[in-house]
């Protein structure tokens, strides 16, 4: 050192390089320049994928790839093609749509381009904007535009929400002319874990610890779908009226968007309510504070880097979980549609293609990372915020150093929309499934606002997915499907535990018709529940002998597991479902009079994690 300066001798020098090109390199990586790098300028690059299913030199159009070979998008946008408008969440589960597009606007040399289709996606969190924008194009249609040179021709929104969101939509859309309503045409992808119910660890170990809880989150949304698909099974009543509190209850504070409710829990927001006694608002009144919020990413990631903490995942989209609680939904206007039929199907070709992409490619992924942080514009992400939660990640709270698993979608290819929506042998129509699970759990929780929702046949088109199905036979691939072991069910914890009112003959285990609308009922919840083991306890009352009382539960439970198998092959494989016959064991009633008798004659379900 002279004069108070460092002098660096040329090996210093060198080792200093070293290190400035190494944390130079580190930056890059991080904020997602190095990938972005990869697709600069307006030509493309071509990409090996890991594994495509069939024909992989079928992919896609000769003209940009090679056998074996997905090209990556340029980066200049194109201005020729049918312009598409499309307003979508900030969710992961789109990735596979953002890498077909390359870029908020379709890139030159994209999957999109390929289809003469220029896409904008524009990011919108609140549905009612998505809504309001929808009616505006149909309004331009409605007058005998060709098109519409305003509002959104398309609208991305998670699946199970549907009902309601549909609902409300139709209603305005059919003033304007009974073939401009909105359907839905397809689905981008799956939330796979980011979409939770977020609460105390306590609520977890002991759901009924969660009665009197309050819960911040948007109403009537899919993720408020999962906090009462968790009540519900655990027999946890739901009050639905964000101005009281019902301390046996859930109760709500209502927002607009899925980060509200984690500034709300994070600021520790609290009100004084009136407390409900037998149904109505008493004289009393208790301050409640946010206690637990329904969210996704980056919503749960702020939960746990936010100073409070404190809160775990207590049901979640996940693989294990209700991994097909939340597809997401491709919606559009029918007229437009119909009139617009090569670009509705070159969309979901596109959309799947990418998928396939994406799923199996890191490189895609880091492409399609970069073009979801332009469009979602997120404060602090970044293209490899996006990556890593796309995958998902186990992260500690700072609060209190409880291990929580954050973020976790999936992007369709063809075969996983096919199977979603029930058109391969042996599969349901999973998708119809959510549809009508959650719209009858809106229409029982908010009579007022959703009296009825239209039947999922009257707000859905497949007729343009099978037609891109058909034009890349090649490239449909393979679906993603759990994986059950007999390990795995013995060891799995349990999430949920309900009790339902299957009926038989008498002395046999023939159902009554009236059984079959709550076996369509249990079908239902287990579809959502997609990840999970499932356990069918028979139960009968005392009258007759144990040893044949046993018998006749076991058979009983075996007769439900045979339905959901006939009824639904590909959603209950080998290794899931498990029977157990109890006899009269364990009565949740006095057997001294027929009324309890009947509630001793049960099947219990319970429904454990999966791996």
């Amino acid at each position: 050192m002279a004069n108070g300066k460092i002098t660096l001798t040329t090996p210093g020098k060198v080792v200093l390089a070293g290190l400035a090109a190494l944390i130079g390199g580190v930056t890059l990586w991080k904020t997602g320049l190095l990938d972005r790098g990869r697709t600069a300028g307006p030509g493309s690059q071509q990409v090996q994928v890991a594994h495509f299913s069939g024909d992989a030199g079928a992919i896609g159009s000769n003209t940009t790839r090679d056998a074996g070979v997905v090209r990556m998008p340029g980066r200049a946008p194109v201005t020729a093609g049918q312009n598409v408008r499309l307003l979508a969440f900030a969710w992961n589960a789109q990735m596979g749509l953002m890498f077909a597009n390359g870029g908020p606007v379709t890139t030159e040399g994209s999957l999109l381009a390929e289809r003469n289709v220029r896409l904008t996606i524009a990011r919108q969190d609140d549905t009612s904007v998505m809504q309001q924008q929808m009616i505006t194009c149909a309004r331009e249609l409605a007058g005998g535009a060709a098109d519409c040179a305003s509002g959104a021709h398309f609208v991305a929104i998670m699946g199970d929400g549907g009902a309601p969101f549909l609902r409300g939509l139709n209603q305005e859309l059919l003033r304007l002319g009974g073939d401009l309503t909105a359907e839905v045409v397809g689905s981008a992808g799956f939330s796979r874990g980011e979409d939770k119910f977020m609460g105390p660890p306590a609520w977890r170990d002991n759901p009924q610890s969660a009665r009197g809880g309050l819960v911040a989150g948007v109403l009537r949304d899919g993720d408020w779908n999962i906090a009462m698909f968790w009540a519900a099974n655990n027999g946890i009543c739901n009050n639905p009226d964000p101005q009281t509190y019902d301390p046996n209850c859930l109760n709500w504070v209502g927002t607009s968007t899925y980060l509200e409710p984690v500034e709300k829990y994070n600021q520790n927001a609290c009100e004084e309510r009136p407390v409900m006694v037998n149904g109505r608002p008493g004289r009393e009144r208790r301050r409640v504070c946010v206690q637990g919020v329904v969210t996704w990413t980056p919503g749960d990631v702020n939960v746990v880097r936010g100073a409070r903490g404190g809160l775990i995942s207590i049901l979640s989209t996940r693989d294990g979980e209700n991994a097909n609680q939340m597809p997401n939904a491709l919606i559009g206007l029918r007229r437009w549609n119909r009139a617009h039929r090569d670009t509705v199907v070159g969309l979901l070709e596109a959309t799947g293609l990418g998928g396939e992409a994406v799923n199996n490619d890191p490189r895609a992924l880091s492409v399609a990372a970069g073009i979801s942080n332009d469009v979602y514009n997120e404060s602090g992400t970044g293209p490899m915020y996006w990556e890593t939660y796309f995958h998902g990640r186990d992260e500690v709270d700072r609060a209190t150093g409880q291990h929580v698993l954050l973020g976790g979608s999936r992007a369709n290819n063809l075969a996983d929309m096919l199977q979603l929506f029930g058109l391969v042998p042996g599969a349901a129509n999973v998708f119809e499934a959510t549809y009508t699970a959650f719209g009858n759990v809106a229409k029982q929780q908010y009579p007022r606002d959703v009296p009825d929702f239209p039947a999922f046949a009257q707000v859905s088109d497949t007729s343009y997915l099978q037609e891109a199905s058909r034009r890349q036979a090649q490239a449909v691939g393979v679906a993603a499907r759990p994986t059950f072991t007999a390990q795995g069910a013995a060891q799995a914890p349990t999430l949920m535990r309900r009790s339902y009112n299957i009926t038989f003959q008498t002395g046999s285990a023939e159902f009554t018709p009236e059984a079959l609308v709550t076996l369509r009922e249990l079908q239902a919840q287990l579809l959502v529940a997609s990840g999970t083991y499932v356990e069918v306890h028979g139960y009968t009352d005392n009258v007759g002998a144990a040893s044949a009382n046993q018998t006749l539960s076991q058979r009983r439970a075996e007769a439900v597991q045979r339905w959901l198998t006939t009824s639904a092959a590909l959603a209950f494989p080998e290794g899931r479902l498990r029977t157990f016959g109890h006899g009269q064991e364990s009565p949740v009633a006095d057997n001294g009079s027929e009324a309890g008798r009947a509630q001793n004659r049960r099947v219990e379900i319970a429904l454990r994690a999966g791996g």
